[in-house]
């Protein structure tokens, strides 16, 4: 099922299982009258993007440094023209569409597809289109017949399939020229796809929001490939559910991927039991167990806070008492000096200030230098 928004469509990406590699595209075209690019397109080779275009840019963009490699230039606008050819085919669905349901104001229509390669050879190829956000209509690749998911696509299936010439071309791409395409961006981009990266991994409590007790975040960054496994555990052994929120797995942006799991404690399990956050990666030769401490997490911040709260004291008592011998020792002295008028003061700031300017402050020479 297709369920996809304007900034939805940026986001979703049809997982392919282990021993599987995938090319998949998404596109989105939109009515007039609004902010955004009338047509989206991104383009994905596993779980990596690899271009992207929009109705504002001149041609698409290739997003992976070694895609330059496969086939040359003539592959790359070869592949260029298909992308542009799916920004008018979405253009076209959505008039056509709009105008049979005599719609007005702002629509969408949308299609994923793309083709899988599993490593024992096997095949498959899907393509499916939404109007606004809802599943309308399919194509068979089998058969190279159009599936209307609601009564009133039969219109559009109709529509396509009298297109002898678009059948076609859409036939040779999910028959022939996506397989070919995957198994050349498999080969010059091993290095990339097959690369494995270990997740790093950080535990952060906080007061729990509507109880007594206390959330702790196992917040797992920095891995790659995208498939992770992360759970909490009790005592070493009982996996937890209840009691425990999970994130989705999110890009970082570096082509890394992050997830949080948070585990919520009340004070009474808390002395009870021990919990730590287990990861299962394939970058990692067996199970990460990172385990949660409370009471260092707990005490680390009041100690530390207790510290400074007593040296900061004990500077101002040791400062206090200097001013105040200083004082009291001038007041008291057969040399102490009277108050100097205001020409004497002025002349005196004059005279100070020329010196000091002369002068570098070496502590605050260093704290320049040290920002520098």
């Amino acid at each position: 099922m297709i369920r996809m928004t304007v900034l939805g469509i940026l986001c979703w990406v049809h997982a392919a299982a282990a021993g599987t590699h995938s090319l998949q595209f998404f596109g989105m075209a939109t009515s007039e009258g609004t902010n955004l690019s009338q047509y989206v397109y991104v383009g994905m080779l596993d779980d990596v993007q690899y271009a992207s275009f929009n109705s504002t840019m001149d041609k698409p963009v290739l997003r992976t440094d070694w895609m330059n490699k496969i086939k040359g230039r003539e592959f790359w606008e070869n592949r260029s023209r298909y992308i542009l050819c799916n920004q008018q085919i979405l253009k076209w669905s959505l008039i056509n569409t709009v105008q049979h349901f005599n719609h007005i104001g702002v629509h969408t229509f949308q299609n994923a597809g793309g083709c899988e390669l599993d490593d024992d050879g096997t095949k498959r190829a899907y393509l499916n289109h939404a109007y606004d956000g809802k599943d309308f209509i399919s194509l068979d690749v089998d058969t190279m017949t159009w599936v209307a998911a609601v009564p009133q696509a039969v219109f559009y299936k109709h529509k396509r399939e009298a297109d002898k010439a678009q059948q076609q071309i859409t036939f040779k791409f999910f028959e022939d020229d996506c397989f070919q395409s995957l198994q050349w961006y498999i080969q010059y981009g091993m290095e990339t796809l097959q690369r494995k990266v270990r997740p790093e991994v950080t535990l952060i409590q906080r007061k729990a929001q509507e109880s007594a007790g206390t959330d702790v975040i196992c917040h797992v960054t920095g891995f790659y490939p995208r498939e992770v496994e992360v759970n909490w555990i009790r005592d070493g052994e009982a996996v937890l559910e209840e009691g425990v929120w999970s994130g989705e797995v999110l890009p970082n942006g570096d082509t890394t991927y992050q997830l949080r799991k948070i585990l919520t404690v009340s004070p009474e399990d808390q002395k009870k039991h021990s919990y730590s956050c287990q990861m299962e990666h394939t970058s990692l030769d067996e199970k990460m167990d990172v385990k949660w401490v409370p009471e260092a997490a707990l005490n680390m911040g009041f100690v530390a806070a207790g510290v400074l709260a007593a040296l900061g004291l004990i500077i101002a008592v040791i400062i206090g008492s200097l001013i105040w011998k200083k004082r009291a020792s001038g007041a008291g002295s057969p040399d102490y000096t009277p108050a100097q008028t205001k020409e004497q003061s002025d002349a005196s700031s004059n005279s100070s200030n020329s010196t000091n300017n002369d002068r570098c402050d070496p502590i605050a020479e260093k704290l320049m230098t040290q920002t520098e």
